[in-house]
C-alpha cells in the first residue's frame, strides 16, 4: 500500500514537471511572435517617416492618413489613433523586453563568463545575441522616451512639428542612437528568428544561413542609410524653422 502511494506520488511529481517544462517553450514562442511584430512595425514606421525625403507635402499626407483625416470634414483627423497605436506598441515593447530578460546574464560573473566563451568560440550567432542584449538594453530606455512623446503629443506630427521636435527640442541625439539600436536589433532579431525556427533551412541549412547573413547585412545597411537620410532631412528643416517653433505646417493646397 505504501509503495503504491509512493509510486503515485512520484508519478504526480513527474507529470507536474512535464507540464511545467512546456512553459519555457511557450515563452520562447511569445518572445518570437512579439519580436516579429515589433520588427515589422519598426521597418514600416521608418518607411513612413522617410516620406520626408519626398518633400514636406508627402510627409504631411502620410501623417494625416495615419490620423484618418479623410474621415473628417475639418481636416484635423483623429490624433487619438496615434495614441492607441503608440500604447499598443508600448505594451508589446515592454512585454517583449520582459520575455527577453529571462535569458540575460543575471550577474556580472555570468556576463564575464559568457563574454569569455564568446571570444573563445568566435561564433557569429553568439556575437549577434550579445549585440541584441546591448542594443535591447539601450532601446528599453530610449524607445520608451520616444513612445511616451508620441502618446502625449499625438497631434504634433508633421514636417514642421516633427522637425521642431528633432532640432529645437534636442531629440536628434536620442533619435540617432535609437536608430542604430533599432535597426541592428531588428535585423539580427529577424535573422535569428529564421534560424531558430528553421523557416529557410531548405536542403542545405548551412548555405542558407550564410545567405541569410548577407540579407541581414543588406537590410541593416539599407534601413540605416534611409534612417540617417531622413534624420538629416528633419534636422535641415528644423534649423530653417527654428525661428518659428510651434508653427504647424500648412500645405499649399490647404492655404489656397
Amino acid at each position: 500500500m505504501e509503495s503504491a502511494a509512493k509510486r503515485n506520488s512520484m508519478q504526480s511529481l513527474l507529470e507536474d514537471e512535464v507540464k511545467k517544462s512546456r512553459m519555457p517553450a511557450r515563452l520562447d514562442l511569445a518572445q518570437s511572435l512579439s519580436g516579429l511584430a515589433l520588427g515589422i512595425f519598426m521597418w514600416t514606421h521608418l518607411l513612413l517617416v522617410s516620406s520626408i525625403l519626398l518633400g514636406n507635402d508627402a510627409m504631411y499626407f502620410v501623417s494625416k492618413m495615419m490620423e484618418a483625416e479623410f474621415l473628417t470634414g475639418t481636416g484635423h483627423g483623429y490624433p487619438v489613433i496615434v495614441v492607441c497605436v503608440a500604447a499598443t506598441v508600448f505594451t508589446l515593447f515592454i512585454s517583449h523586453a520582459g520575455l527577453a530578460m529571462r535569458k540575460f546574464p543575471a550577474s556580472w560573473r555570468q556576463a564575464k563568463v559568457f563574454r569569455s566563451h564568446m571570444a573563445m568560440m568566435v561564433h557569429p550567432d553568439t556575437s549577434y545575441w550579445w549585440s541584441q542584449v546591448a542594443s535591447g538594453f539601450l532601446m528599453f530606455f530610449l524607445g520608451s522616451v520616444h513612445i511616451y512623446v508620441m502618446m502625449t503629443h499625438p497631434a504634433q506630427i508633421g514636417p514642421y512639428e516633427s522637425a521642431d521636435r528633432v532640432w529645437s527640442g534636442w531629440m536628434w541625439p536620442l533619435y540617432l542612437i535609437l536608430l542604430f539600436c533599432v535597426e541592428v536589433h531588428a535585423a539580427i532579431g529577424m535573422y535569428r528568428l529564421a534560424v531558430k525556427w528553421g523557416v529557410f533551412d531548405g536542403a542545405d541549412p548551412r548555405a542558407n544561413r550564410r545567405r541569410l547573413q548577407k540579407i541581414r547585412t543588406g537590410i541593416t545597411v539599407f534601413f540605416l542609410t534611409l534612417g540617417l537620410a531622413s534624420l538629416a532631412a528633419y534636422i535641415k528643416i528644423g534649423i530653417g524653422h527654428a525661428d518659428h517653433v510651434g508653427e504647424a505646417y500648412v500645405p499649399a493646397h490647404h492655404s489656397n
